[in-house]
């Protein structure tokens, strides 16, 4: 089996509310979704997708990873996706970097090996828990009162996990995680998500200031060396996902003892090749985990749940899934859904979800 052809189409995914990141920083109300097919000699089709959160959020942006599939394609078609690691390689030997850009390409390999083996994707990577996966709402509001409304738009959804924006202002930080503590529901799974918005100090202050709530914060400071060296000075568990990127990161993660969770996200990673030696790294040292698409349809969410569904129940937190902020759906109501806040994962073969190409515009690049 071959890849004989690498079609791309760009989609603007528009945002059912305005998205503002931690601290209020950045807003976003439409993202550039970028949807690729491969197709084979077999006549078996697989699809990918990358979609930034924003261009401006991460070092990963929707023109780039066009480029980067651009200045893959020649080394990746003639190579058999079922041999994910032989195109792993020829993609990091044709583009050093751009892990972003090399996801969509992965998935789809991974969705085409699922699909001739007849197994979906998780199976295929040594077994998938059948356990419906919860699904982290994403807190993104600039007020008290605006987050209470947003989280209880996603608990009227059955959603029992949130991932709550702060960051940018200690005394307002620690007014709005008193305020959703004390609203939260005892079922409720709360993680509260700088987004890199503090300094050292500010991190300190609120940590401490809010150490007998014994809540969980996710990427506290810019960089891992930021979060290292505060580590002995809280208590509080963290997570970490923006300082997540390689292998490398997260081997020093675990060995340094920086955080206690992993918060995976599979576009920035590189896709799920990259992303499974990280949840091995996180197995083998008592790390939990979160499973996340940096954002996008319905098939990012479902590459997620794939990951998600290889890790022991009780160290899987929860995946966060996009499909409920959107107000298009690209694949007509299949695929993974939101059930009660959750995901659950079905016996489809490979990906178990492909977009409707006649909701998709014209290629805007086809490699042959």
């Amino acid at each position: 089996m071959k890849i004989t052809c690498i079609t791309v189409y760009q989609v603007d995914l528009p945002l059912e509310h305005p998205y503002w990141l931690s601290g209020g920083r950045l807003k976003f109300e439409c993202l550039d979704a970028t949807f690729v097919k491969i197709e084979t000699d077999a006549g078996v089709t697989g699809w990918g997708e990358g979609t930034p959160w924003g261009h401006t959020y991460v070092p990963a942006h929707g023109p780039g990873i066009r480029a980067g599939i651009e200045t893959m394609a020649s080394f990746v078609l003639g190579l058999d996706p079922r041999k994910v690691l032989e195109v792993e390689r020829a993609m990091d030997l044709a583009l050093p970097g751009h892990l972003y850009a090399k996801s969509p390409i992965d998935m789809a390999c991974w969705d085409i090996a699922g699909q001739v083996a007849g197994m979906p994707i998780a199976d295929l990577m040594g077994g998938g828990s059948r356990t419906p996966r919860p699904i982290a709402a994403s807190i993104g509001a600039k007020t008290v009162e605006a987050t209470r409304e947003v989280m209880q738009r996603y608990r009227d959804r059955g959603y029992v996990a949130h991932s709550v924006k702060i960051g940018g202002d200690v005394e307002r930080d620690v007014v709005r995680i008193r305020d959703v503590e004390s609203f939260r529901q005892p079922d409720e799974l709360i993680l509260y998500d700088v987004n890199r918005g503090w300094t050292r100090q500010q991190a300190l202050r609120v940590m401490r200031a809010t150490e007998e709530l014994r809540v969980m914060f996710e990427q506290p400071c810019e960089t891992l060396d930021d979060i290292a060296a505060i580590r002995s000075l809280h208590s509080a568990p963290v997570s970490v996902d923006e300082s997540l990127v390689t292998l490398q990161d997260a081997s020093r993660i675990a060995r340094e003892g920086i955080a206690e969770v992993f918060g995976i996200k599979l576009n920035r990673v590189g896709g799920l090749t990259k992303a499974a030696r990280m949840r091995d790294i996180a197995l083998a040292h008592g790390i939990d985990m979160f499973v996340m698409a940096t954002g996008g349809s319905v098939l990012a969410d479902a590459e997620a749940l794939h990951l998600a569904a290889t890790i022991p129940d009780d160290q899987c937190h929860a995946v966060w899934a996009c499909q409920d902020m959107l107000t298009s759906d690209i694949a007509g109501g299949r695929g993974p859904r939101n059930e009660a806040g959750h995901l659950r994962l079905s016996d489809a073969p490979g990906l178990g979800v492909h977009p409707d190409e006649n909701l998709l515009a014209d290629p805007v690049a086809v490699y042959s």
